[in-house]
């Protein structure tokens, strides 16, 4: 028989997230810290919003693009919290989640041996997206003695005449780090040099613990240069509910929609709705949970600098990202030793690229008791180390 599976697919990594997350399923007694999914539930009020859609008997396909209210209400929010004012009917459209954005987006924009700058550590489905698509994706190692920064001239010592698109992934998963508006300002000029394309993913935009989160969008000739994509997965704890949105040139945005309508034909229709209420009335429930996800994030760096694991200050997202080269273990064993020995599961900094070697990912989505128990268990794992 002929082989079934194309190898493009079989050479593709499986995650390295979901490998652990697998782990601890069967593991008694364990606290994971590894799924960045917050611990809160909907809001009651974008809940009720759904379940009235319900009720209504809105149960039918919208259009290719989304909801044109959704999408309206998208419009107003970047252009309150950026300044930044997006056509909704043909500029902007709702996605199953930002992955899919990030999907569309480099299948609509990347012709075979396009070169695709993917600064890493980052989100892992950068990566296989972009090989999926058939670019070449070149590897930024993001530096801890740059806070986990993409900087300007990271981006020139990469770009050939091959570049197309640069992933600009922050505020970052798994590091935390953002990037100033300065840093921002920096990568304009190259992008703008090099006539290059962004794919700017701003998922974590709200959970931004240092000022404002600034989007690149809002800097002189990047609009018509950048697909925007964000969600709500994230700041309004709407993981299950699968909704994401993209935003960006017409000429882009059409033939993204062309993809979305074969492969999905539409975003659910009933988060759709529910999303339009958590853009409405949603920004006290954002700033509740940024406040407590704050709150923790100061309480892991703390215990951190007692227990003597060195970490960067992340300002964003939420994770931390500590260093655990000191201890002479490669990341996996770290991980898989702590949660053998400990029943603690945190993911390896090398699931999210080569160069997350000797760091790890705790995210701190998780209730302030979990949060003291982990630490008590990471604190006695160390001690024997």
């Amino acid at each position: 028989m002929k082989n079934p599976i194309g190898k493009k697919i079989v050479d593709i990594k499986p995650s390295g997230i979901r490998k652990f997350f697998d782990i601890v399923q069967e593991t008694e007694g364990a606290i994971s810290l590894g799924v960045g999914e917050p611990d809160f539930d909907t809001p009651w009020h974008i809940r009720d919003e759904g379940i009235y859609s319900l009720e209504k008997g809105r149960t039918f396909y919208t259009s290719n693009s989304g909801l044109k209210e959704l999408r309206t209400e998208v419009s107003e929010y970047i252009k309150r919290t950026q300044g930044v004012s997006y056509d909704p009917l043909k500029e902007i459209f709702i996605t199953v989640g930002g992955s899919e954005a990030i999907d569309l987006a480099l299948r609509a924009m990347i012709d075979p041996g396009d070169e695709v700058l993917i600064p890493q550590p980052s989100y892992v489905s950068y990566e296989p997206c972009a090989i999926l698509a058939d670019a070449t994706p070149v590897i930024i190692e993001l530096k801890e003695e740059n806070q986990f920064r993409l900087t300007a001239e990271e981006v020139l010592e990469k770009v050939t005449d091959k570049t197309k698109i640069l992933v600009l992934p922050f505020p970052n998963n798994p590091t935390g780090a953002v990037m100033e508006k300065e840093d921002l300002e920096k990568i304009a000029a190259v992008v703008r040099e090099k006539d290059l394309y962004i794919i700017s993913d701003e998922i974590y935009g709200e959970l931004t613990y240092n000022g404002k989160h600034v989007s690149i969008v809002s800097l002189p000739g990047m609009k018509e240069r950048t697909i925007l994509i964000n969600g709500f997965s994230k700041a309004y704890a709407m993981t299950g509910w699968r909704l994401g949105y993209a935003c960006g040139p017409e000429e882009i945005m059409t033939q993204m929609v062309k993809i979305h309508q074969f492969a999905i034909m539409c975003a659910p229709t009933t988060s759709q709705y529910a999303a339009v209420e958590a853009l409405k009335n949603g920004d006290e429930d954002v700033k509740m949970m940024r406040e407590q996800y704050n709150h923790r994030r100061r309480y892991l760096l703390n215990e951190f600098k007692r227990i003597g694991l060195p970490c960067f200050e992340p300002y964003g997202a939420f994770y931390v990202f500590p260093c655990i080269k000191k201890f002479g273990m490669t990341s996996d064993d770290f991980c898989t030793r702590l949660l053998k020995e400990e029943k603690l599961a945190v993911v390896p900094g090398t699931a999210f690229g080569d160069c997350g070697e000797g760091y790890i990912r705790i995210s701190y989505a998780y209730s302030l008791d979990n949060l003291k128990t982990a630490m008590e268990r990471l604190e006695n794992f160390i001690s024997r180390l």
